[in-house]
């Protein structure tokens, strides 16, 4: 998180060695490939290699030889290495590419535009932004026909495989890089859609911040994916933490929330009762976590209740009582609050429901009922 910042992408994948290893991305990362193998101009890494290019950005398909020709003309009078993102280009299109990159030694590719549908044309709009070209759209009265060469975005180096397509130091302007990010944080913020501000969030760390891959190894499949478990976890609770910040752990936080719920005077008998409903389950975890370690729960919590340091808490691992966030014990608030809330959210619901249905436990005690002539089937009950 450091290398990439807050917004940028960090990812867990399995690693080929036996250690974990850290891969950092600086700059734009598509997930899209080359169209064709023959564009590869690097045998031993079956790569795409660009300096300096040019970079067309298209939102249409490009499959009439006509309507790419004058942009091909432009481009070897520019005398530079050619990219083109765009939805798809196929047919003549595609085949004059490949020919002229062939016989010609045109240094080009083609890769398709990443996503779909509106978060295309968004991705589309970012990377101009981050290469100072424009977006050539119909919709905005251009076309293939008329681009200029100052339509054209640029970049120091890209470097496309079949996966993927990595975009380094980005020609475009930087205020209008901070502009384009502050939008797409504006669309997080006001989004009322999962899966937009998902989108949303992968779009700007792609602009802003990078994208760093944490390849976990070991010695088995097992253990890889055990550690990468846990590798995950600490990096959803690490972003949860920067976006909201942190509270003591081992429960106290909900603990000492408990006693601010002592100052509400209740209205009647049935607000007393909620508000000790309430301050009962807040004091549960540390309970719990106490009673888990072999000590009384009560105890712990009666002796935390008298503090006034609210950082004071119970360490279970060590059996002492000690300052909670110096001995680097605490909890994303993010998660401590959404947990609060659903629990909240839950009991509301079945407060007002008039039946539950659930599935009666089995006597462990009793072993299963053997099968023989004229019996039911083992561990089912008639």
């Amino acid at each position: 998180m450091e290398k990439v910042g807050k917004d940028g992408v960090i990812t867990v994948s399995d690693g080929k060695t036996m250690s974990n290893e850290l891969e950092v991305v600086e700059g734009m990362k598509l997930d899209r490939g080359y169209i064709s193998p023959y564009f590869v101009n690097n045998a031993k890494t079956q790569k795409c290699e660009l300096e300096n290019p040019v970079i067309l950005i298209h939102d249409k398909k490009i499959s009439s030889l006509n309507s790419l020709i004058p942009f091909l003309e432009m481009a070897l009078g520019e005398q530079k290495p050619v990219l083109i993102v765009a939805e798809d280009v196929e047919s003549e299109a595609l085949a004059t590419l490949v020919l002229n990159k062939l016989r010609a030694g045109l240094k080009i590719c083609a890769i398709k535009a990443p996503g779909f549908g509106e978060n295309r044309k968004a991705s589309l709009q970012d990377l101009a932004t981050l290469t100072g070209g424009q977006l050539v759209s119909e919709e905005l009265g251009m076309k293939l026909e008329k681009v200029t060469p100052d339509m054209l975005g640029r970049a120091k180096r890209v470097t496309i495989s079949k996966d993927d397509t990595i975009i380094l130091d980005g020609a475009g302007d930087k205020q209008a890089i901070a502009e384009r990010c502050e939008q797409i944080r504006e669309v997080i913020n006001t989004s009322t859609s999962d899966y937009d501000k998902e989108k949303a969030q992968e779009r700007l760390a792609k602009l802003s911040g990078g994208v760093a891959v944490l390849k976990i190894g070991g010695a088995s499949e097992a253990e890889v994916g055990e550690k990468k478990d846990r590798v995950t976890d600490a990096l959803n609770a690490t972003k949860a933490a920067v976006e909201e910040g942190i509270v003591p752990g081992g429960g106290v936080a909900l603990l000492y929330a408990s006693k601010v719920l002592e100052k509400l005077k209740p209205a009647n008998f049935d607000q007393k009762i909620g508000i000790q409903i309430i301050q009962s389950a807040l004091k549960a975890p540390t309970h719990t976590i106490a009673a888990n370690a072999g000590v009384e729960g009560p105890v712990v919590i009666g002796k935390l209740l008298e503090q006034d340091n609210w950082d004071f808490g119970y360490d279970a691992a060590k059996g002492e009582y000690t300052d909670m966030v110096k001995a680097g014990i605490i909890d994303p608030v993010k998660v401590i609050r959404t947990a609060l809330v659903d629990a909240a959210s839950v009991s509301s619901l079945l407060t007002t429901t008039e039946a539950v249905v659930y599935e009666l436990p089995k006597d462990e005690k009793e072993g299963p009922p053997m099968g023989g002539p004229g019996g039911g089937m083992g561990g089912y009950d008639y």
